[in-house]
């Protein structure tokens, strides 16, 4: 299975968490990108995709996202399961915190895409967020390094384990072993 961990950073936090994230799934062939450096033929060339990104400012797109997010709009992810991780400041911007991955998560659903991997908001102090699925859990994992860099390390486990043991992300990888 070939995995695309696809991300975008200013401060190189978003990096540290997707570097986390990769050294989970070590048994399987997966690379690493920044968003600024992949092509929607790149994106569309993995089996699984996840995406990362940081919430800026008052709920806006990291720059790199933000440069590349009309062509993202444009991308049919039909057949494609996906992943989202992202970063934010859950008590300096407690109405928008990981908002970017509800942005994200919004193109992907409307492109045809499947998202698996939901978070769940228990151990969170925020008052709105773009992120969420639903009032208990957010589109994906969600990584606050201002206020809770304690828990990161082994947020980025579970979550990644999550995934890894996901029925979907099972069943793809089944598939592909039977169609080689």
């Amino acid at each position: 299975m070939k995995i695309g961990l696809i991300y975008g950073t200013d401060t190189g936090y978003t990096e540290q968490v997707a570097a986390g994230i990769s050294g989970h799934f070590k048994d399987f062939d997966i690379s690493v990108h920044e968003i600024k450096d992949v092509s929607e033929k790149k994106i569309l060339s993995f089996d699984f995709i996840i995406f990362g990104a940081p919430t800026w400012y008052v709920g806006e797109l990291q720059s790199d996202w933000e440069d590349y997010f009309e062509d993202f709009k444009k991308i049919d992810f039909s057949n494609k399961l996906i992943a989202l991780f992202g970063l934010g400041d859950q008590y300096g911007y407690d109405d928008n915190f990981v908002d970017a991955i509800g942005m994200i998560g919004e193109v992907i659903l409307k492109n045809n895409g499947e998202i698996i991997g939901e978070w769940s908001t228990e151990g969170y102090e925020f008052e709105n967020s773009l992120g969420l699925k639903n009032e208990k859990f957010f589109y994906g994992l969600a990584i606050d390094e201002d206020n809770q860099f304690d828990q990161t390390e082994e947020r980025i486990k579970v979550w990644s384990n999550q995934l890894i043991n996901h029925e979907k992300f099972k069943a793809l990888e089944n598939k592909l072993i039977s169609s080689r």
